[in-house]
């Protein structure tokens, strides 16, 4: 059961203090207000958890809350609480906020409101308590859900507000601890009277709000919907409601041109929502609503044309994945800088520059695969020049993080954090030189781009992140006003071989081709020890390996390679294949990181649900642990990245995770951007998240696979060879191409 709330279906008490004026307003902060709209998965809500003690009983799912789809006021889900309060027993059922302990959200208003659906009159003798803590530890009395004379009538979605008064705290106990709503972490619903009955609620579209005087005007509804039908989905796209308080949009289906049915919830921000309706040979038609957070819904869009799904062959599919991960780019672009966020939910202001290097090498193969045309190509890549230009720089070298509007640095990991990050600034380098290639036209904007990244290129400073003129290795960070405090240097094997390629290749501010072997692969004491202090083992302290895993030689690497990130990001412009040095053939090497990797999923040797030959590829993620392939690391969370990356390598294998991932999956894995960051079908836990550092990889390392394109245009700088032959690169007739 769904209901469509009319704008006149409001609690007799007043809802929303601050909306009557809410038209000349901002539109509100999704992730600042919705705590619970949906679940991306059936059976147990991932974010939940559950206590009883008998003779109380409780349904759950895996100790977590139930998801349900029989009833919901924003589709595809609720959360169902059926419980039996018995003498002398208690339950408990705690929602938590979404797994994201690093991305704390500000939520704002001093209410917290929610949609009740009970199959019984719900009143104070068998009416649950409620109470709610926040992530310091703070908490509020346990409240009862119907207030003494109150009801939740039978049969009938009712909105719930508990208010807290002051928009951040309430409360104050014994000591300091006092309770924070925009904190809040969790809240629980917990046995109240022992009536011995049992009963069921279903609980939807959990929000901080403004309690104050009712908003009744629904929202315009959003125009210029269009469907596009894939093999297993539809991409139903629109133009943004006009209202400014718009929160969230409806989607409807129809499949036979009658009855449009709610199919998905969808945030303000994003004006594109996926629905998967299984195998091909679906026609669909599609509807479009806006919602404000007063539940008002606008009127229906016009309709979309009907699509209909059909099976994709793998260049197809290969296309739909491109193209659907570099929209995380184009799409979530900063209006300023024209970089992608950071993470997606996250905050919007919060621009990295390495992965953003690697968004314009995703930037070059959608230009070159037509999902947008050469002139938007230029104009994008122009605007992101032109921001890296005007950007803080130290020594010539960005930042971790920039601040999108302004272009300042921002110390996300601490004050020391305030200065130039070389790592993150080769990773734009790279970028750079493969668009300074692409861009070749003799117009305006493609000279322009031409002419910054060869000016940004020449500023970068290589050999002051020595620290010593005599320094034997490179070094990770400089702050103006803490200098080498982090000290952190630079040694592989790890996601940093680029940085040296391009410091010895630098035409103003070059390092010794020593330093690759002193540094990157030194085998100094200083060096071992470093190896040691994060894989904690002597395979490989000496950068050489030699070891076999599941039958797989590793020349280089330590351990069993750990991350598969190692592998993409020193190697999305530089083309490994046909080369080697005195070490190894890199692209021979990556392989076997590839398929021991992939080996180590087969295995399974902590038993997680879902692992196996189609789905493999563990990587540092949100929610990926140590991201490495051994039993300490492994939190059973496959990231989605990792494999389809590592293409060039695995053509075989990555394509059969890709064809699982989306074909078995769906709608669990992949959303507005692509593949989301990672999932783990254990916890039950499937990430809607999209990260700089994730979307692109996957873009490039399949055009690497498929053309070469980035590889070419990397290695077409004429800076690029002389460089490699310093070091030692030597053709090697003998390696896979």
């Amino acid at each position: 059961m769904y209901p469509r709330i009319p704008a006149s279906f409001l609690p007799a008490a007043a809802l929303f203090a601050a909306l009557v004026n809410f038209a000349a307003a901002a539109a509100p902060s999704y992730d600042q207000h919705v705590i619970f709209d949906n679940s991306p998965a059936g059976g147990g809500y991932a974010h939940s958890g559950a206590y009883i003690v008998p003779p109380s009983t409780l349904a759950v799912t895996d100790g977590r809350f139930p998801v349900a789809t029989d009833h919901f006021v924003s589709p595809p889900n609720s959360l169902r609480l059926q419980w039996r309060s018995g003498k002398g027993g208690d339950w408990q059922m705690m929602l938590k906020d979404r797994d994201r302990d690093w991305r704390k959200f500000e939520r704002e208003g001093d209410t917290l409101a929610f949609w009740c659906w009970s199959d019984s009159e719900i009143t104070a003798a068998n009416s649950p308590r409620v109470f709610l803590q926040d992530r310091e530890q703070g908490g509020t009395p346990a409240l009862l859900l119907v207030k003494e004379g109150g009801s939740i009538p039978a049969g009938k979605w009712v909105r719930i507000k508990l208010s807290f008064g002051k928009p951040d705290t309430l409360y104050n106990g014994t000591d300091d601890n006092e309770f924070r709503l925009g904190h809040t972490a969790s809240i629980t619903f917990t046995q109240g009277l022992d009536d011995g009955i049992e009963h069921t609620l279903y609980l939807d579209d959990f929000m901080i709000i403004k309690d104050g005087e009712a908003d009744t005007k629904p929202p315009s509804a959003p125009t210029g919907l269009a469907a596009k039908a894939y093999e297993r989905h539809f991409d139903v796209s629109w133009q943004r409601s006009p209202s400014p308080d718009v929160l969230s949009y409806r989607i409807y289906r129809s499949l036979d041109g009658g009855e449009f049915i709610p199919v998905g919830t969808q945030r303000n921000a994003w004006t594109r929502f996926e629905d998967f309706t299984g195998q091909p040979g679906h026609a669909a038609v599609y509807k479009v609503s806006a919602l404000d957070m007063a539940g008002n819904e606008s009127p229906l869009s016009a309709p979309s044309v009907a699509a209909t799904t059909q099976a994709l062959t793998d260049d197809a599919l290969l296309d739909m994945v491109q193209e659907g991960c570099f929209r995380y780019y184009w799409e979530a672009g900063h209006p300023n800088a024209g970089m992608a966020p950071e993470i997606t939910p996250g905050d919007e202001n919060l621009i990295a520059a390495g992965g953003n290097g690697f968004g314009i090498m995703a930037l070059l193969v959608a230009t070159d695969r037509q999902f947008v045309t050469r002139d938007q190509g230029a104009a994008r890549m122009l605007k992101i020049c032109r921001f890296l230009a005007k950007a803080d720089r130290f020594h010539g070298v960005w930042a971790h993080f920039l601040d999108g509007r302004t272009g300042k640095v921002r110390p996300y990991f601490g004050k020391y954090d305030n200065g130039g990050d070389l790592v993150e600034t080769a990773f734009v380098i790279q970028g750079l030189l493969a668009a300074r290639q692409y861009f070749d036209r003799d117009d305006a904007a493609e000279r322009e781009i031409r002419d910054t990244a060869t000016r940004l290129w020449r500023e970068v400073e290589w050999d002051w992140y020595r620290q010593k003129p005599d320094s034997d290795v490179l070094y990770w960070h400089w702050s103006p006003d803490y200098g080498f405090h982090i000290h952190h240097p630079l040694i592989g094997w790890n996601e940093t071989m680029i940085i040296y390629l391009l410091a010895i290749a630098s035409p103003t501010h070059p390092v010794p081709a020593s330093l690759y072997h002193t540094g990157w692969a030194g085998q100094s004491e200083r060096n071992r020890q470093y190896r040691h202090g994060w894989s904690r083992t002597t395979d490989g302290d000496h950068y050489l390996n030699g070891n076999t895993y599941y039958g797989i030689k590793l020349e280089v690497g330590e351990g069993n390679g750990s991350d598969l990130f190692f592998t993409h990001f020193s190697f999305m412009g530089f083309d490994p294949r046909g080369l080697r040095d005195r070490y190894t053939n890199y692209f021979n090497n990556n392989r076997a990181i590839a398929l021991i990797n992939r080996a180590y999923c087969m295995e399974n040797p902590l038993k997680f649900v879902g692992y196996g030959p189609d789905c493999w590829g563990r990587s540092a993620g949100v929610n990926a642990g140590g991201g490495r392939p051994l039993p300490r690391d492994d939190n059973g969370t496959i990231n989605v990245m990792a494999s389809l990356s590592s293409m060039p390598y695995t053509p075989e294998e990555s394509m059969s995770a890709l064809k699982h991932f989306y074909r078995d999956l769906g709608a669990k894995t992949w959303g507005a951007y692509g593949f989301h960051d990672g999932f783990n079908e254990t916890e039950n836990n499937f990430d809607e998240d999209y990260m700089a550092l994730n979307q692109a990889p996957i873009v490039v390392m399949i055009e690497n696979y498929r053309t070469g394109l980035v590889w070419k245009k990397f290695m077409a700088n004429p800076e690029i060879q002389p460089a490699l032959k310093a070091i030692g690169f030597t053709p090697d007739p003998d390696a896979k191409k």
